[in-house]
């Protein structure tokens, strides 16, 4: 029982709306890494955008970059040019994105002496980091292969960027910090669902 709120079959019919579109972009010229790049730098302009205390645009630029996420794997698996280079690249944009999301937000919110928000922000960091820890050091050491530990958890990656665009879309301190708070909860029972999983797997000795 994995307890996420996305199941594998949520998730493969995403990814049946998203291959069209994806194809669409291949057709104007643009490749998996293109659309791997283009959803970093909209990271960073949501990023900057959080730094400005431009909250409402902050969220929607966050998921503006959450579709356009599914993009790069969907126009991969379409024409045929998956690689393990090009999932390396993307998980590592993945977090890169969602890493300078938070960063932007930590500044705004010190810019606009949100203390309080700077911290939940950096605690939703620390705790979504280490959900993404859990799954590639499991899935490097055997346990869990193939996607089978995104299925893993309550709050998976998707759900925490819905929960933290709904925060800024509401522009306002109190439901960024709501938001921000709610994420740290989630994403630690999540990281902690994982482990646990991982244990489940191991032989007793």
């Amino acid at each position: 029982m994995s307890g996420s709120i996305v199941s594998p079959e949520l998730r493969a019919r995403v990814r049946g709306v998203a291959t069209p579109i994806a194809v669409g972009f291949g057709r104007l010229g643009l490749t998996p890494n293109h659309l791997t790049l283009i959803g970093f730098g909209i990271a960073v302009v949501a990023a900057a955008a959080a730094w400005q205390q431009a909250w409402l645009a902050a969220g929607v630029l966050v998921l503006v970059g959450a579709v356009f996420d599914l993009f790069d794997g969907a126009l991969a698996r379409a024409t045929g040019r998956t690689s393990r280079l090009g999932a390396f690249m993307d998980s590592v944009a993945d977090r890169a994105g969602e890493g300078v999301v938070y960063v932007g937000i930590v500044a705004g919110c010190l810019a606009a002496g949100f203390s309080l928000g700077a911290v939940l922000a950096a605690a939703a960091m620390a705790a979504a980091f280490m959900v993404s820890y859990v799954r590639a050091k499991s899935e490097s050491l055997g346990f869990t292969p193939g996607t089978g530990m995104a299925a893993v958890g309550l709050a998976p990656r998707e759900i925490r960027i819905v929960i933290l665009a709904i925060g800024l879309v509401l522009a306002g301190q109190g439901p960024v910090a709501a938001s921000l708070g709610l994420i740290t909860v989630l994403a630690t029972v999540t990281a902690i669902q994982r482990i646990v999983h991982v244990i489940r797997q191991t032989p007793q000795e």
